[in-house]
């Protein structure tokens, strides 16, 4: 029964982001969409929080962003494969070769770096470094609660220029070279890994401190 309710809780607060963002773009365009959104997650975080369902709705988050993030980075690795061994076909075999393969390329290669980074934090494959907690293990809580918190600080960071630069490139309407992509959908990436990021941080800061306060009550 809880676990319906918070997938129902979790749905609504989606369709209600979505449901901001669309009126924000068609408002305030660019603008009102990303800050719509983002202020709407924040306001269910908040939501979530006072009516006790913070664990279970971070947990419903985590299946969304997973499902976001495996299917982006399978599709995009794909796509940027293909197009790759189509043109080196092309090029050793009909000596002809495709101009705009090599810009898809790199511009997957920006996607899936930047997208990368949020399941990166979940499974803990940052790099770090961990000298002076093997110095000093009883340093490792407090490091890595500072580590947390200084992803969550950047994600802050890179979300807010992120969404700078995307509204610089609206009123600018520059694209790519070769396919005319639109620059700001490729800078919108920044405020979306930024996002991904910050929920992310907070899902395994929340789950490092469960883990930290169960392992003390067991200890206790």
């Amino acid at each position: 029964m809880a676990q319906g309710r918070t997938y129902l809780f979790g749905w609504v607060a989606f369709l209600c982001i979505v449901a901001v963002a669309v009126l924000g773009y068609w408002f305030l365009h660019l603008k009102g969409l990303t800050w719509g959104a983002i202020a709407t997650w924040g306001l269910f975080m908040l939501l979530a929080a006072f009516t006790g369902n913070w664990d279970r709705f971070l947990r419903f988050q985590d299946k969304g962003l997973s499902f976001f993030e495996e299917w982006t980075l399978y599709l995009a690795v794909m796509v940027g494969l293909i197009s790759l061994f189509i043109n080196v076909i092309l090029r050793y075999v009909f000596s002809y070769s495709m101009s705009w393969s090599e810009e898809l390329i790199r511009e997957i290669i920006i996607l899936t770096t930047f997208v990368g980074l949020a399941p990166a934090i979940k499974n803990r494959s940052m790099i770090t470094i961990d000298a002076l907690v093997q110095i000093v293990p009883r340093l490792r809580a407090p490091l890595t609660y500072f580590s947390h918190l200084a992803v969550l600080s950047f994600a802050v960071l890179i979300t807010k220029m992120g969404i700078d630069m995307a509204l610089m490139q609206e009123r600018t309407s520059q694209k790519t070279i070769i396919l005319e992509f639109p620059l700001v959908v490729l800078y919108l990436i920044l405020p979306l890994m930024g996002v991904t990021m910050g929920v992310r941080t907070i899902q395994v800061l929340w789950w490092d401190y469960q883990e930290g306060k169960a392992k003390k009550e067991s200890a206790g």
